[in-house]
């Protein structure tokens, strides 16, 4: 028989990700000690920013007021919903940094929330999809914390995660970018190498944050034209929309 690090890698990964799930002694928020296997202490949980209360109806982020938030009348997300656990503040916003700079064992803990919002918001999802990142990112980082998220959420809702799509090029960091800015920097950074796997699914688009919605509209775009039937977006958190106009009284 051959023998494969590759395969004994993914072996080990897999053991360890059985054994992380049913052995679990802290919060992941706190550190304070469980005794349920509990990732999230009831305190933590109790104080972690969930997007619960007026949110807008297409992009999903948190607004003041009932209905479409001024970006997305200026220029719709480009998915049919968006949805987010958290809003991107306190605890919910450092677990998220976490994550990304190298706690991947968030992933589960991150994962999990997602599948009780995908569970609860979306139907007929035939596949998940999550954003790429280039090769030379995902070796500076060590792993795609989108993919990770698509995977673990796919594991417990019992969907197929397809890559369907490639980054095709780096982009500058987004960070203190607008929307506008965010969106040309972004434009054509995404290819779709399988056009068959796309073509006619409901798909919905994996994140670990929405900011502005540029990155989740242009990588819808690409989604659409390769012949997605309907798109939908879920994200860990996003950041609530601040209009640059005063709010009508």
């Amino acid at each position: 028989m051959k023998f494969s690090i590759k395969k004994m890698v993914s072996s080990l990964r897999e053991y360890g990700r059985r054994y992380d799930d049913s052995h679990n002694y802290t919060c992941d928020v706190c550190g304070r000690e469980v005794f349920g296997g509990e990732r999230i202490c009831e305190r933590c949980r109790a104080a972690l920013p969930y997007n619960v209360g007026i949110i807008c109806p297409l992009c999903g982020r948190r607004e003041k007021e009932e209905g479409i938030c001024l970006t997305c009348k200026q220029k719709p997300v480009g998915v049919k919903k968006a949805r987010s656990v958290f809003n991107h503040e306190g605890d919910a916003a450092r677990l998220v940094v976490r994550f990304k700079r190298g706690e991947e064992y968030l992933g589960r803990t991150l994962g999990d929330e997602l599948y009780a919002l995908c569970n609860r918001e979306f139907e007929g999802i035939d596949a998940i999809v999550a954003i790429p990142m280039t090769e030379s990112a995902i070796k500076k980082r060590g792993f795609n914390q989108a993919e990770v998220l698509a995977e673990r959420l796919g594991e417990r809702w019992g969907v197929p995660v397809i890559a369907p799509v490639i980054k095709a090029h780096a982009t500058r960091p987004q960070k203190f970018l607008g929307r506008r800015d965010r969106e040309a920097n972004l434009k054509g950074s995404f290819h779709v190498k399988d056009r068959k796997a796309v073509g006619g699914k409901s798909i919905l688009i994996v994140d670990d944050t929405m900011t502005t919605g540029a990155t989740v509209s242009e990588f819808a775009d690409v989604l659409r034209r390769a012949g997605a039937k309907e798109l939908y977006a879920a994200t860990v958190t996003s950041v609530e929309e601040r209009s640059p106009l005063p709010r009508q009284k």
